[in-house]
């Protein structure tokens, strides 16, 4: 898969509810009040102590910007399974590779902040960080390691809208694995 200069010519992959492919579209033209059913992902990546990675979104994203949130988020491009893409996202944005990587749960949602809709079939990864943190600075602004429990608590307790709201939803399903 090729690494888009420019990640809003990036094609995202349209679909129904029932995740069958209706067509595509770049970025740039996905991500406003009226977001169309598209396909995504979410990544739970921790390191040997049982720390998840968490990542602050750059603040020049159209979705969500300076926002927290869990270590990877990304859409699959077109002919891309849903788990290739996940550690082709990890890859680009955190510099990293993964171990023990599987898929938790399939995720829908839709949430709408400062006029920009993400409305997305987007499952949720869990895995192993392995190497060295590198960060996309088009990609990444901030990021850190959390305890689990610290983490929990700092989403429940999020009431400024620090942290991403499919953040606090994916959080219960990898609850259940750790």
């Amino acid at each position: 898969m090729t690494k888009f200069t420019n990640t809003n010519d990036e094609l995202i992959v349209l679909v129904n509810e029932e995740d069958e492919e209706l067509g595509t579209l770049p970025k740039s033209k996905v991500h406003h009040k009226n977001t169309p059913l598209h396909r995504g992902l979410s990544v739970f990546l921790f390191d040997d102590s049982g720390r998840v990675l968490v990542q602050q979104r750059s603040e020049s994203k159209i979705t969500w910007p300076g926002v927290w949130s869990n270590s990877c988020c990304g859409h699959p491009q077109p002919g891309e399974g849903y788990e290739k893409a996940a550690i082709r996202e990890v890859k680009e944005e955190l510099g990293l590779d993964v171990s023990d990587f599987k898929k938790v749960s399939d995720y829908r949602y839709r949430f709408e902040r400062d006029g920009v809709v993400e409305n997305e079939i987007c499952p949720v990864f869990m895995g192993k960080a392995v190497g060295e943190v590198k960060v996309d600075k088009q990609e990444v602004k901030d990021y850190k390691w959390m305890k689990w429990e610290e983490f929990g608590k700092e989403l429940k307790e999020d009431r400024e809208g620090k942290w991403s709201e499919w953040c606090k939803e994916e959080v219960s399903l990898v609850d259940r694995l750790v």
